[in-house]
């Protein structure tokens, strides 16, 4: 049993449980952190330039089609269809992390590489969320939310920086997408391209808090989400519990779709449009990268969660993310650490 944390208000009731308050509420602290990553990186990283971007783009979008497709395919028809998108998300924390365990030798275009891929990779399932994983929409929170997201956006032209401006009302946005139907995370994305971002440090307002909610992400909401969320009950029948399609897609779709779609997509652009990978970047180092790709633990968990509602498909999901999240981490570490002393 869930204990339950109840606010009360004038036209409305947020009676939930703690799950729920994690994945709603502090998640959305979550989100708000990638959104100020991405734009950050529009701004002055590599997605600000076309030509640096093309390739990390068309990684990140086979690493989503591909693994998305494969779950398809062995689910099309079942219960289980909907978890299509869980194998799709590529966790950034994770496979940083696993790629800092490969040593100084590994190009550091490889790391500007998958920390880009993993963006994009981002900003997909927040739109995937958004789109497939909404329920009755209530139009006139609706409505509100996305007026409050417009005021916003006149903060930022008329380049109000003091971020109680920005702050304040996205509470507020976020309760509204909350009642709306809509998932609330995407307030937290909505407010952090809404702050403006500024090339000098005393205006960068953006920057700022992104760098001051990095700690608090990595510290207390990423555990206390991993906590919430990762408790599995492992199944009397294992082999039950991961032999079955949605097991199977999830798995495959990590372990296998992810390291082919970001791995074909740009070779794809390379053979027939005459891009090229960044310096010090070969094939066998993008491999590699696409088997770090296949590391969905949070996101993978998070959009697992959404997709169904029997108790038992979620912990046999969780099961196969785990799975399918190590076996792409111990093989992509093991290509790189062996790429890196070639």
């Amino acid at each position: 049993m869930h204990s339950k944390i109840d606010l009360s208000f004038a036209n409305g009731s947020l009676n939930y449980s703690v799950e729920q308050w994690v994945n709603d509420g502090l998640m959305t602290i979550f989100f708000l952190m990638v959104g100020l990553e991405v734009e950050r990186e529009i701004y002055v990283g590599e997605l600000s330039d076309i030509k640096k971007a093309i390739l990390p783009v068309a990684a990140a979008v086979g690493g989503m089609l591909v693994p998305s497709l494969i779950h398809f395919i062995l689910n099309n028809g079942t219960t289980t269809q909907s978890g299509f998108a869980i194998p799709m998300a590529t966790d950034i924390a994770f496979a940083l992390g696993v790629l800092a365990l490969a040593g100084n030798k590994v190009p550091t275009s490889v790391k500007v590489f998958l920390a880009a891929l993993a963006i994009i990779d981002d900003i997909g399932a927040i739109v995937v969320i958004a789109f497939f994983y909404t329920a009755t929409i209530t139009f006139s929170y609706l409505a509100v939310a996305l007026a409050i997201f417009g005021l916003l956006l006149i903060f930022n032209r008329m380049k109000v920086f003091n971020l109680a401006f920005y702050l304040l009302p996205g509470l507020l946005m976020w309760y509204c997408f909350l009642q709306s139907g809509v998932h609330p995370t995407l307030s937290g994305v909505l407010l952090a391209f809404a702050i403006p971002f500024h090339k000098t440090d005393e205006k960068n307002v953006s920057l700022r808090l992104q760098h001051f909610l990095h700690k608090p992400v990595a510290i207390v909401i990423i555990p206390i989400f991993a906590l919430v969320n990762t408790a599995i009950i492992l199944p009397n029948n294992f082999s039950q519990a991961i032999l079955n399609t949605n097991s199977a897609g999830i798995i495959a779709g990590l372990f296998v779709g992810k390291v082919i779609g970001i791995v074909l997509f740009p070779y794809l652009l390379i053979k027939f449009a005459k891009a090229k990978l960044q310096k010090g970047i070969n094939f066998q180092l993008l491999i590699g990268i696409g088997f770090l790709g296949g590391i969905g633990f949070t996101m993978s968990m998070f959009i697992g969660n959404l997709a169904f509602d029997d108790s038992n498909t979620i912990i046999n999901s969780k099961l196969s993310i785990l799975i399918g999240s190590a076996l792409s981490a111990i093989t992509g570490l093991l290509i790189l650490r062996r790429s890196a002393k070639t």
